[in-house]
């Protein structure tokens, strides 16, 4: 793989820590000549192979694959671009604005043979494997409640007048597509595509600055939270009627879980391979990549259809409107 990293933000100084233990055969990174100190200073520090500072031209180079971790309003434009140049994309959370923009994208990928991933390292993490396989000791489910509720600094901003991207409706922003995701893909990686779907957030300038997004499934209801203006103990659990998996940390970050029995009996499962949260799922990025394993890429695409859906559903039930959605939304 012949990586070219789109962006400077933490995300992107977050998997440089990790990436150099892949086999990643080189890697180059877009700035912009705002951030072209910022962008030196990453190349010369993790060794990165080409800085650039015009995306047309980074096109144009050798790179095979593109990452994309701009602000989410960027997502479909530029993997749009990357996807007609004949690249394969990965695409940080939330993979694009709306449904309708990743049904575009799926459609040109599949055409050209090319592959189009959502960054989401719930799926790729051990403890996720290991809870999917532990769950049926619980019983039937009956209760889901997940609670992603972290206290932003950019909303004190926010308060007094400086809207940032993560505040910022004209930049796909807000609770649900920030912090809400994640457990979206948790539950859906579990359980599929929900019956019916209902959000209640808080709004304020446009924005869901907190919201409770109920899923309802057939048999049971889940139940989930995700906040940046207020912030509590974070507590994830699964429900059933012979007991109950809880997970202490954010569903981002699982690495054990706690399987509690109704009989009294308990049970922590540690996963964690003390390993970059990043690490497995670029792994197996590179994995489909030199397997050209098109079959497990657009699996996980699919799976991505069902939360981008959930999330353009939510939204529209609670008014929020962003400028890449139009009537037929």
């Amino acid at each position: 793989m012949k990586l070219g990293i789109l962006g400077t933000g933490m995300i992107v100084k977050d998997l440089l820590t990790t990436i150099n233990k892949l086999k990643i055969e080189s890697i180059s990174i877009l700035g912009t000549e705002q951030t072209k100190k910022e962008t030196t200073i990453l190349a010369k520090q993790y060794h990165l192979d080409h800085c650039y500072y015009d995306y047309d031209e980074m096109l144009r180079s050798e790179i095979d694959t593109v990452y994309v971790a701009l602000p989410n309003h960027l997502h479909f434009s530029f993997a749009k671009k990357a996807l007609l140049k004949g690249k394969h994309v990965i695409m940080e959370k939330p993979i694009t604005s709306n449904v309708k923009e990743l049904e575009e994208l799926k459609e040109i990928a599949q055409e050209n043979d090319l592959i189009i991933l959502e960054a989401v390292n719930i799926h790729y993490l051990p403890a996720y494997q290991s809870l999917q396989k532990t769950l049926s000791k619980i019983g039937q489910i009956k209760i889901l409640n997940f609670n992603y509720s972290q206290y932003s600094s950019r909303y004190n901003a926010f308060k007094q007048g400086q809207i940032l991207p993560a505040f910022d409706y004209t930049k796909s922003g807000g609770a649900l597509m920030d912090l809400n995701i994640y457990n979206i893909h948790f539950v859906v990686g579990l359980f599929g595509k929900p019956i019916d779907i209902e959000y209640y957030p808080n709004i304020e300038k446009g924005i869901d600055t907190s919201g409770i997004l109920i899923l309802k499934y057939d048999t049971f209801q889940c139940v989930c939270i995700g906040a940046k203006d207020c912030k509590a103990p974070l507590s994830n659990n699964i429900q059933g009627d012979r007991g109950c998996i809880h997970i202490p940390t954010p569903v981002s970050y699982i690495g054990s879980f706690d399987l509690l029995m109704n009989d009294g009996s308990t049970q922590t499962i540690n996963e964690n391979n003390d390993v970059h949260r990043m690490y497995e799922e670029f792994f197996e990025f590179s994995r489909m990549y030199e397997q050209n394993d098109y079959q497990k890429c657009y699996d996980m695409l699919e799976h991505s259809m069902i939360v981008t859906e959930i999330q353009t559903i939510a939204r529209r039930k609670a008014g929020i409107l962003f400028p890449a959605d139009d009537e037929n939304m």
